[in-house]
């Protein structure tokens, strides 16, 4: 049977010591704004060395220290991009696969299926996207790829679509909890509370991720009437070089 109740977003992040990297996309509650979110978390030195940066409609995560980066792989790489009337935002590089497929006129859903999850066994971390579309429609959808066994052997891609709706936003995490391994996402990305501006959502995200476990996290409010668009950026460390 469906449930429709909608939970408080700090709530479900204060008792997740590790959700591992994560989506937010909705609409502020008075209707006035489409509301996205992403954060990164990260358990070892390579992974904690990150921050992100901002280069107009772009965010790009950078090292903090370049001089410590062991394999930047699979942690260099812009989670948020737009193309038209679409805002991107992933965990990992499939971001510009999503762009080059748009690009070119084809789909997000297409766009992902010429990827899969993340190569780092046992964890196979899942790849999570998300794209909104700003104009009329006020529609987005949510992806996640994620190993079908402890092997890695096949990838199961799902795909989640909905409306905007006032005070409501989606979350999908990469992890269900911390563990070792990894402990994957399951079920349909979890239904959340959206507030009115950039600034609460993105207290309601930082002050609830756990301290020592979270890296970065962009929050970015567009107008819907009038285009303006407020961003939040925070970082735990400063980029050195």
């Amino acid at each position: 049977m469906a449930t429709y109740d909608v939970a408080n977003l700090g709530d479900l992040l204060k008792n997740n010591e590790y959700p591992g990297r994560g989506i937010v996309i909705g609409k502020s509650e008075d209707g006035r704004s489409i509301a996205i979110a992403y954060f990164i978390m990260g358990r070892s030195a390579n992974s904690r060395n990150r921050v992100f940066t901002e280069d107009g409609d772009t965010v790009t995560i950078y090292p903090a220290d370049s001089s410590k980066v062991e394999d930047p792989s699979l942690i260099i790489y812009s989670p948020i991009r737009k193309i038209g009337d679409n805002l991107i935002v992933t965990n990992g590089d499939q971001t510009d696969t999503i762009y080059d497929f748009m690009k070119d006129g084809n789909t997000f859903e297409e766009a992902l299926e010429t990827r899969e999850f993340e190569p780092d066994g046992p964890n196979w971390t899942p790849r999570i996207s998300g794209v909104v579309t700003l104009d009329d429609s006020e529609s987005y959808k949510m992806s996640i790829l994620k190993s079908q066994d402890a092997d890695g052997t096949d990838c199961a891609r799902y795909t989640f679509s909905y409306k905007l709706q006032n005070g409501l936003g989606h979350f999908i995490h990469t992890y269900k909890e911390n563990g070792n391994p990894i402990p994957t996402f399951e079920g349909e990305p979890e239904r959340v509370a959206i507030p009115n501006t950039a600034e609460e959502l993105k207290q309601l995200i930082w002050n609830n991720l756990n301290e020592e476990n979270k890296i970065s996290l962009y929050v970015r409010y567009i107008d819907i009437t009038g285009g303006n668009i407020e961003n939040k950026l925070v970082n735990k460390f400063e980029k050195i070089n």
